[in-house]
């Protein structure tokens, strides 16, 4: 299942109601849903704010791969960016005394069995794998 969204944190409820769609239509459970929903969610927002040349929307396709719940969110026109090698979120240290940001990939980290990225000719696709649970 695939379609894009608006370059615009506003289209979350939007996002929501077709990751909930596909989750429905597969019979996933909610603690399921929940990871998603949260790593789509942070993935999105990170595209939206700091892609700032990219399109005017952002693709989101949701598959089912063998045991494996696949979420790919694709933006064009931009500069490339890995998410997979920003710096961990350094917890130890008061908060004052930590840079800014970073704490939703650090659960988005968490959270994903894999995350992967690709930038190609100002292509950028996020792959977040969360594995079915039985």
């Amino acid at each position: 299942m695939e379609r894009s969204f608006q370059r615009n944190v506003g289209a979350l409820d939007e996002i929501f109601a077709f990751t909930d769609r596909f989750s429905s239509s597969h019979g996933l459970g909610p603690a399921l849903r929940y990871s998603v929903d949260l790593i789509v969610e942070e993935l999105f927002t990170n595209l939206v704010k700091h892609n700032s040349g990219g399109g005017p929307s952002i693709h989101i396709r949701v598959s089912i791969e063998g045991d494996r719940m696949v979420v790919e969110l694709t933006d064009e026109n931009v500069d490339p960016w890995d998410p997979s090698q920003a710096p961990e979120v350094a917890l130890d240290r008061l908060i004052d005394n930590r840079r800014a940001g970073g704490l939703g990939l650090r659960l988005v980290r968490a959270m994903a069995d894999e995350l992967r990225y690709d930038c190609r000719e100002r292509r950028m696709t996020v792959t977040a794998v969360k594995k079915l649970m039985h």
